[in-house]
């Protein structure tokens, strides 16, 4: 089948099953499969043009439903973390795009620009994988035990079958809210976090997620894991909603940048026939990652998450250099 926006020929079966596969594992962290789906659209698909960027949005608007439903309805939205993250970055998600299409229509250099911003997140979410945050681990090890303690009893209370998950209780509950900190209880515990250092964050975070065409989740979830030492499973609903609304902006945008004339003669009209099929695996594939979670431990939700960014990452940077 061939997609005359992008220029793309490929067997309509291909893309929702990459995006199945992908999004299946990432929405486990809150991560709808975006910063994946851009390289090998790129790599693969030779799809390279700046127009790229809003298709990867209209993927994440096709996807992120069928996780949300499953993050809401089993009570793990962190709603206040959900509005805080969005008010930061639909700003910053405005400007990103602007500096994709003014700064970075090279192939090359936007490769690089993806590669270090991959690098950095793998970085941070190596860092909290090895306990290298001391605080960070301590409040790792209290989430691990009290899953490892879950899994013994409900093996104890049913032999018959392989039992394990958060409890029913699992949920999360908004104890405060300010402008100076926000708090919520999770399982038993109190987490909190500075609502202006949120919402600089999602500010750069949206900026970032602009430019690449993720809607920033892939950002947003290993920070709020790895530096505020939030757990993965309240922070993955969010960082799923922020990115669902974000992309709807960020595609809004791009159209605006065609319509007004500032994007030039450089193309940047999403494909949207190419996007709704990577979006309709997504979509698949994000409630099946979103269905699991609870049955995972954190570390191994980290761990794959970890190993797919650094991968991709280091493979971006070197081609840039070597090519």
């Amino acid at each position: 089948m061939y997609f005359p926006v992008s220029g793309v020929e490929v067997l309509p079966i291909i893309p929702p099953i990459v995006a199945l596969f992908i999004s299946s594992l990432t929405a486990s962290a809150g991560v709808s499969g975006a910063f994946l789906l851009l390289p090998f659209q790129m790599s693969v698909l030779h799809y390279t043009s700046p127009s790229v960027s809003p298709t990867n949005l209209i993927y994440n608007i096709v996807a992120i439903p069928g996780g949300l439903y499953r993050f809401i309805k089993e009570g793990r939205m962190a709603w206040p973390l959900t509005w805080s993250v969005v008010a930061g970055t639909l700003p910053g998600v405005f400007f990103g795009a602007w500096i994709r299409i003014r700064y970075l229509p090279d192939a090359k250099t936007f490769k690089l620009f993806v590669g270090l911003v991959l690098l950095y997140l793998g970085y941070r979410l190596l860092s909290e994988v090895m306990g290298w945050n001391k605080k960070v681990k301590a409040r790792n090890k209290l989430m691990q035990d009290k899953f490892a303690e879950q899994v013994a009893k409900l093996k104890e209370e049913n032999s018959s079958r392989i039992a394990a998950g958060l409890p029913a209780e699992a949920v999360v509950k908004t104890k405060s809210i300010s402008w100076k900190r926000i708090e919520y209880e999770f399982w038993g515990e109190t987490y909190s976090f500075g609502t202006l250092s949120i919402l600089v964050l999602s500010l750069a975070v949206g900026l970032i997620g602009g430019i690449y065409g993720i809607g920033g989740g892939a950002i947003i979830a290993p920070f709020c894991v790895a530096v505020l030492g939030l757990p993965i499973y309240t922070v993955a609903g969010a960082a799923m909603a922020g990115t669902f609304i974000t992309s709807i902006a960020g595609v809004g945008y791009y159209y605006l940048l065609a319509a007004s004339g500032l994007a030039g003669s450089v193309a940047v009209t999403p494909d949207w026939k190419l996007g709704i099929l990577f979006g309709v695996g997504g979509l698949l594939g994000t409630y099946v990652g979103a269905r699991v979670q609870k049955f995972l431990p954190d570390k191994v939700i980290k761990v794959i998450l970890t190993v797919l960014i650094l991968f991709v990452s280091l493979n971006y940077i070197s081609q840039y250099f070597l090519n």
